[in-house]
């Protein structure tokens, strides 16, 4: 203690995700599906950490076919972005510094409403309203860019 200021330690670990823009066309209207997380009740991109043994893309169909869903088929790497971020773990107060991969996913089969116990609600929505439903600006840059990659396939 200096100054009578307790300094708070913490562990710092690096986390790896995967996740995806996945896309439907809907009479013209290109919609991609967004999922509402619990219990922070925010709308994001499905997404979550890499397990042991497997890749980046299993990791993002993965999570997806879980939190949205749907199956798909992974068709490009949209971006990767990076991330801080606290939390208490195991009743540490641990720093992790995030890395998520993101890919472009076109919709396969399947029901949003067939998400899993993490999700409050997965649903289709027009890209432009996902841009105003979507809390991170991070992941707001990737639909972005995931919306000039969809215009420009064939």
């Amino acid at each position: 203690m200096k100054d009578g200021k307790i300094k708070k330690s913490f562990f710092s670990k690096e986390q790896v995700s995967a996740g995806g823009v996945a896309f439907r066309t809907d009479e013209g209207r290109i919609e991609i599906a967004i999922v509402l997380i619990v219990p922070e009740m925010r709308w994001q991109l499905p997404k979550g950490i890499v397990d042991r043994g497997e890749t980046i893309d299993e990791a993002a169909s993965r999570e997806v076919r879980e939190e949205a869903g749907i199956e798909t088929d992974l068709l490009a790497s949209i971006d990767k972005t990076e991330y801080w971020f606290m939390s208490d773990r195991d009743g540490e107060r641990t720093r992790y510094h995030k890395f998520v991969h993101w890919f472009l996913m076109r919709y396969r089969s399947g029901d949003v409403e067939n998400h899993d116990d993490e999700v409050a609600e997965s649903r289709w929505v027009a890209i432009g309203d996902a841009l105003k439903m979507l809390v991170f600006k991070n992941e707001r840059a990737v639909v972005e860019k995931a919306a000039e990659m969809i215009k420009n396939l064939d």
